[in-house]
């Protein structure tokens, strides 16, 4: 997903789960946020640069793929990105260990991980529960791909077609993947640019939907493919309903993290809280753009009688800069901070506990005490904080 629907349609979702114009604009600012919080605008900060939830692609060049290469990659882009659906899934046929751990990252919706994800920002601050909304919607957006380097799980092959509506019904059209990142995506003639092909299973070139290029984050498209990950079985991925699905589940999640809800439940949908917006929802969804942030933030407009306005970057920095040692945690990066350090220790923790290394290792600090990473111990010292108060 793009900015128009991680922080404007993230903002509409909360005003309709209740909350105000200014805690809704952090909501949206955080969610947005997880795409732009790399190890390069955290080192200029001198923060944490292990609340990294996103990487550059010079980053991403000059990353190295050997195991523990990998493990950094994974943590970043399985925990905020790809949450993975099942992580003690079997595939139907029998497959290497190596191939068990990538499968068993394969994100999906509803998964017992967005259960975590959406209570661990439970009683926690508005960028705790941006990152969630973030994780969540890309769950919808980034289904059946995952958050590691791997050609037999990511890559897309020439049988790549878009379904669209046409005056005889439904048609399909070839999808022409280009390389050129200078070129606009150019929807009319199902022209995209993906990333290049390369014959190794652990090239950086197939994380994520980088071989679909941006064909999950535009809300309009429907498009199917065949995966080698699923016996090369047709997959038909409708953008449209499932953006639908992310914006409704959005609403029911941040009720809950408001206390509305007495609990967040995988499957659920609060499609009666956005019945009333429903035809502007559908008609932003259905729209051919590239960029959908004019019509969202109308329609948060609409809903708030406030203006989102774009997110402030150099003003965030600088509140950080300016904040005294002891007050950083306090200032919007600050907390946007803690809640990634806590999603990632979450996820990690989770897929090392099912037995896969691929995210790296994972320490139980209350039987075996602190021995990671140290800009971990800011989640300790929290934790202690709040025992003793």
């Amino acid at each position: 997903m793009n900015k128009d629907f991680h922080c404007y349609a993230t903002y509409c979702a909360a005003i309709l789960a209740g909350y105000s114009h200014e805690e809704s604009a952090v909501i949206g600012y955080s969610s947005q946020m997880v795409d732009l919080c790399t190890r390069t605008m955290l080192s200029k900060l001198h923060a944490p640069q292990s609340a990294a939830t996103t990487q550059l692609q010079l980053e991403l060049m000059d990353a190295r793929t050997d195991i523990i290469g990998l493990q950094d990659i994974t943590r970043i882009w399985a925990s905020f990105h790809f949450l993975p659906g099942d992580l003690y899934a079997q595939p139907k046929q029998k497959c290497s260990k190596k191939y068990l751990n990538k499968y068993r990252l394969i994100c999906n919706p509803n998964s017992e991980l967005i259960e975590k994800t959406v209570s661990l920002a439970k009683g926690k601050s508005e960028q705790a529960a941006g990152i969630a909304m973030h994780v969540l919607a890309d769950t919808w957006a980034h289904r059946y791909f995952a958050g590691t380097p791997s050609l037999v799980i990511n890559n897309i092959n020439y049988h790549c077609f878009e379904l669209v509506q046409s005056e005889n019904g439904e048609v399909e059209r070839k999808v022409n993947f280009r390389h050129n990142p200078s070129a606009p995506d150019d929807p009319e003639h199902s022209a995209y640019t993906n990333t290049v092909y390369y014959n190794n299973e652990n090239s950086i070139m197939s994380l994520g939907h980088g071989r679909a290029g941006h064909l999950p984050d535009y809300c309009f498209v429907k498009y199917k493919y065949l995966p080698a990950w699923k016996q090369y079985e047709e997959i038909v991925k409708d953008n449209p309903a499932d953006y639908l699905n992310a914006f409704c589940q959005m609403i029911y999640a941040l009720k809950f993290l408001r206390g509305v809800n007495p609990s967040f439940e995988r499957g659920k949908y609060d499609t009666e809280a956005a019945e009333p917006i429903m035809d502007d929802i559908r008609r932003i969804l259905h729209t051919v753009q590239l960029d959908s942030t004019d019509d969202w933030r109308e329609l948060g407009r609409k809903l708030s009688g406030h203006s989102l306005e774009e997110i402030d970057v150099d003003k965030i920095e600088k509140e950080y800069l300016d904040a005294d040692d002891d007050k950083k945690d306090d200032t919007f990066l600050g907390k946007f901070i803690i809640g990634a350090l806590a999603q990632k220790s979450m996820v990690t923790n989770q897929i090392f506990q099912s037995g896969n290394k691929l995210a790296g290792y994972s320490i139980e600090y209350s039987s075996k005490g602190f021995k990671g990473i140290r800009d971990f111990r800011k989640l300790l010292n929290r934790k202690e904080s709040a025992k003793n108060e």
